[in-house]
């Protein structure tokens, strides 16, 4: 039963949408609602930030935040800290050090090689023979009373290097070590000694070339000299390699001095060949003559390679 008059006695019939006038009212609104223009702008309304997945504070901050270290933080700070580190051994060290700083330049440039150059200059050591240019690159001319400025090992293969003497010293040391190992005769002092007696031996022969240069007044650079006499250990590794895979037959001597007449030879054609188109071909009147100090010098690989050579145990 519907109620037209007064809104009181919607309570009595249990609910107030029952009442014909409130239930009119609900279905006009409602129908409003629903048939309102596509073109009305709908009422704003808040979104939730959806979460991020990277960190929202700041990278410098979460180095420090224990939460995330672990993650990035000591990568980061490690990486801060080697920098920091080689920054101040190459920049604070060379300079608290008076000389430090011009030598670790200078020595820079002996080392600047590449795979490449030490192919081309063990190829050039061991078979001189084969090669055609001897003379260095020139990267520019100074002046006519300064020498001039060269190109580094990586662009010349004639440039001298200290990488494969450095390398090949260490290597004929630890050869000599399992040479005296394999006959039972090793001890902690093999290695100090061979370096010692091959250090001083090349020191030797660098300060006597080094005064020679100096009677013919030929300038030429002492880290050049040691240079060039520190190939010979390529030549000596060889050697005792032979000799010690002779060894097993028999013959580990007998292979050595053959393998020695080879390398020997091509250390002395190396430096004869190289000496005689780095001296100058103007020297001093007073002095020795140019062709005598190229061949005592190209000799001398000779008897240095024979003196530091190891065949007692072969």
């Amino acid at each position: 039963m519907a109620y037209y008059g007064n809104p009181q006695y919607a309570s009595n019939a249990g609910d107030g949408n029952q009442f014909y006038g409130q239930t009119i009212y609900n279905n006009s609104t409602t129908s409003s609602q629903q048939q309102q223009p596509a073109y009305n702008a709908p009422s704003w309304q808040p979104t939730q930030q959806q979460p991020s997945a990277y960190p929202s504070q700041p990278i410098g901050a979460s180095i420090f935040n224990p939460s995330v270290a672990g993650a990035f933080g000591n990568q980061a700070v490690q990486k801060m800290m080697m920098d920091q580190g080689q920054a101040f051994v190459l920049e604070g060290m060379a300079k608290i050090v008076p000389g430090l700083e011009v030598s670790m330049i200078t020595l820079r440039a002996y080392f600047a090689v590449d795979n490449q150059y030490v192919l081309k200059k063990i190829k050039k050591v061991l078979f001189p023979f084969l090669s055609r240019t001897w003379s260095r690159q020139v990267k520019q001319y100074a002046g006519p009373d300064t020498p001039p400025l060269y190109e580094l090992p990586t662009m010349d293969e004639n440039a001298p290097d200290l990488y494969l003497p450095s390398m090949t010293l260490i290597t004929y040391v630890l050869l000599c070590a399992i040479c005296y190992g394999g006959a039972g005769q090793f001890s902690p002092e093999v290695i100090p000694d061979v370096t010692t007696k091959c250090f001083l031996t090349q020191l030797l022969e660098v300060l006597a070339i080094r005064v020679g240069f100096y009677m013919m007044q030929a300038p030429v650079a002492f880290l050049d000299l040691f240079s060039y006499t520190g190939y010979k250990y390529l030549g000596l590794c060889v050697n005792l390699l032979v000799g010690m895979m002779a060894s097993q037959l028999e013959y580990g001597t007998k292979a050595y001095y053959v393998s020695f007449c080879w390398t020997a030879t091509a250390a002395a054609y190396f430096m004869l060949k190289t000496m005689a188109n780095n001296i100058p071909l103007e020297t001093s009147r007073s002095g020795p003559k140019r062709e005598l100090v190229v061949v005592v010098i190209a000799a001398a690989q000779l008897a240095t390679i024979w003196f530091v050579g190891q065949t007692k145990f072969l």
